[in-house]
């Protein structure tokens, strides 16, 4: 072989090992992303360690997640416990935090146990955890059934729950004291992907560019059994999802309202944000581009920009500057482009998906303030 071309052939190779190289680390990186499961913990979810519990109290290791205010869950493998504020003036040491434990739902908290605080408040069932009545049901989809919890109500306008990145069915349970007592009939739903509903193609989420569909038959689902409207109500993905359903779903009209907590609205961050966490920061834009070509996201059809116009009905964000999954600045500007239809409903020191756990009477006031018209 003549030097140059050998020289050509060489170069090639390495050029074709590294392009291999550069798509499986892609591949890699957007999995970390993309496989996110319910029952692992999200970058904004930082583990922490019990170092004691007594009587309506619980040690913690001391950190920014276990100083946060408001009420959060306490899990992991068999474990789910409850804790409300910092209980001020307890004793401590210089690296613990005392919170007030309000209970524990499953398993035991030992010294040592390593939990992460989770916007999921309460596990189970609604009976179970909170003594309503309700009847799983099976809920039609795109790709197969998927299980829902129904808790019956008086009104013929059902409000239709859809959690979020690392969370279940269970963090629905969060507002449904407040919906029921306003005798809203609620209907919590799972989507593909879920613990019991189909798995997506490739086991990949599309951070609810694909999985809207199924809220879509959710609201189908409603109809069906009786109710003549609808308000969606969804948490960090499951807000994107309800608001592709009110600007893109052949049953817009039956919509009455939404609401979003924390909502996904620039994918691209997000997918940054959550391949940061578990893959070295080199891969990250990698794992942009992998996660593009292998699930068809498009930034034309999912930018925050490209919705508000198109929205004709009223809306409540509920969002803050601490979430660093979903950025916060996308919902305020989405917001100012049409006051007319959005409210804002700032909630500070929250990160994603926890904004009710954060403030729960201001939250709960800024909801009542938004739903009452819509009963």
């Amino acid at each position: 072989m003549r030097p140059a071309t050998a020289t050509a052939a060489a170069v090639t190779t390495v050029i074709t090992i590294g392009a291999a190289a550069a798509v499986a680390a892609g591949r890699y990186a957007s999995d970390a992303a993309l496989k996110a499961p319910p029952r692992r913990p999200l970058p904004s979810d930082p583990k922490v360690t019990v170092h004691a519990t007594a009587a309506g109290r619980i040690t913690l290791t001391r950190s920014l997640a276990s100083l946060r205010p408001g009420t959060y869950g306490l899990k992991g493998p068999g474990v789910h416990a409850a804790v409300g504020p910092v209980v001020e003036g307890a004793e401590r040491s210089a690296d613990t935090v005392v919170r007030r434990l309000l209970r524990v739902s499953e398993g035991r908290l030992t010294q040592g146990t390593r939990l992460w605080l989770t916007p999921e408040v309460y596990a189970g069932n609604p009976e179970k955890a909170l003594g309503l009545d309700f009847h799983e049901v099976l809920v039609p989809g795109e790709l197969g059934e998927s299980p829902a919890w129904f808790v019956p109500g008086a009104r013929d306008t059902w409000v239709i729950c859809v959690h979020g990145l690392g969370t279940s069915r269970a963090q629905t349970m969060n507002v449904m004291p407040f919906l029921t007592e306003r005798r809203f009939p609620v209907l919590a739903v799972s989507y593909r992907g879920d613990e019991g509903a189909p798995r997506p193609r490739e086991g990949l989420g599309h951070l609810g560019d694909s999985e809207w569909r199924d809220l879509d038959e959710a609201i189908g689902f409603a109809l069906r059994g009786g109710a003549r409207r609808v308000i969606l109500y969804g948490w960090s993905t499951g807000a994107t999802m309800a608001l592709r359903c009110a600007v893109d779903s052949e049953r817009r009209t039956r919509v009455s309202g939404l609401v979003l907590d924390s909502p996904v609205l620039d994918w691209q961050a997000t997918l940054r944000a959550l391949a940061a966490a578990r893959t070295p920061a080199p891969l990250v834009p990698l794992a942009v581009r992998a996660a593009r070509g292998r699930t068809g996201l498009d930034e034309d059809r999912t930018a925050a920009a490209a919705f508000p116009h198109r929205l004709k009905i009223p809306t409540l964000v509920l969002h803050g500057p601490g979430d660093s999954l979903a950025p916060w600045a996308v919902s305020r500007d989405m917001a100012g482009r049409r006051p007319d239809l959005i409210s804002l409903h700032t909630v500070p020191d929250a990160p994603h998906g926890a904004m009710w756990n954060a403030d729960p009477e201001n939250y709960e006031e800024a909801l009542r303030r938004f739903i009452t018209p819509l009963m």
